[in-house]
């Protein structure tokens, strides 16, 4: 049987407002998060992906009554992240109506908090959110790729961009998955906003280095560009905002497009 693929409206949340940026910078609004939570639902999205863009940045925890919100008109799988750092923050999401905790600087600065989650609350409602950038200074211990007759390997970053870490994202992904994720959220930085296309490259070789489901996210510009990640790769889900928000493409629209082109989708 073949595993159909997900495709998933993802909300940038800042202030209350549904955002979108470049390169996670330059950020502009793109509507209210329950509106085009509904209606991303109504219009046949697979899951629902909700980002507190600048929690962590800002030391504070999720808006959880905006995360209620959203829980409130929505009938799909919903995964919340943003500034999770202990069991409580994770618990206080899915209390507001989350099915899964997306977690990125809270499990690179104590990892450990992966096993703890997944033994409380179980492997399935943990999301890693990985945001990848290439750093072409090679140094020791990374995965080194060539492109362009430059060499590089992709860091790991955290607080929605801001700071390196200087942790190799490939290597991330595989320790992550040992220590309880259940799934990869996986964002190019180079490609974010671009509407270029993701990051096949980066994308694949996560997958190939881990057993558990990842989501391309970062770069979608048209159906087109999922069409090409779901070929070049063997990704679970495409992640995309931008398209969605301003109507350049329905949800629906996007699940035909990829069902002509083969691609097995939930209609």
């Amino acid at each position: 049987m073949t595993l159909t693929k997900r495709i998933i409206p993802c909300l940038d949340v800042k202030n209350g407002r549904v955002v979108k940026g470049l390169h996670f910078e330059s950020i502009k609004d793109a509507g209210d998060p329950v509106e085009l939570a509904k209606q991303y639902s109504d219009e046949g999205a697979d899951e629902l992906v909700f980002l507190d863009i600048t929690a962590s940045e800002e030391q504070r925890e999720t808006i959880k009554t905006l995360v209620r919100k959203v829980a409130s008109v929505i009938n799909i799988p919903f995964t919340v992240g943003g500034g999770v750092k202990s069991l409580e923050d994770a618990r206080n999401i899915l209390l507001s109506g989350a099915d899964k905790v997306g977690i990125n600087t809270g499990a690179i600065k104590n990892p450990e908090i992966l096993t703890e989650l997944m033994n409380l609350f179980g492997r399935q409602c943990i999301v890693v959110a990985i945001d990848a950038k290439r750093n072409y200074e090679i140094k020791e211990n990374t995965n080194v790729f060539t492109e362009n007759g430059k060499q590089f390997w992709f860091e790991v970053f955290i607080y929605g961009g801001k700071e390196e870490t200087g942790i190799d994202a490939i290597e991330w992904a595989k320790k992550a998955q040992k220590l309880g994720a259940g799934e990869i959220l996986l964002t190019s930085i180079d490609k974010d906003g671009t509407k270029e296309g993701y990051d096949i490259l980066l994308t694949r070789e996560v997958v190939k280095s881990t057993s558990i489901p990842v989501i391309a996210s970062g770069g979608c510009g048209k159906p087109d560009d999922m069409v090409e990640i779901f070929k070049e790769s063997n990704v679970d889900a495409a992640l995309a905002a931008s398209i969605f928000h301003y109507q350049s493409h329905g949800v629906n629209g996007v699940k035909r497009h990829l069902k002509d082109k083969q691609i097995p989708v939930r209609l």
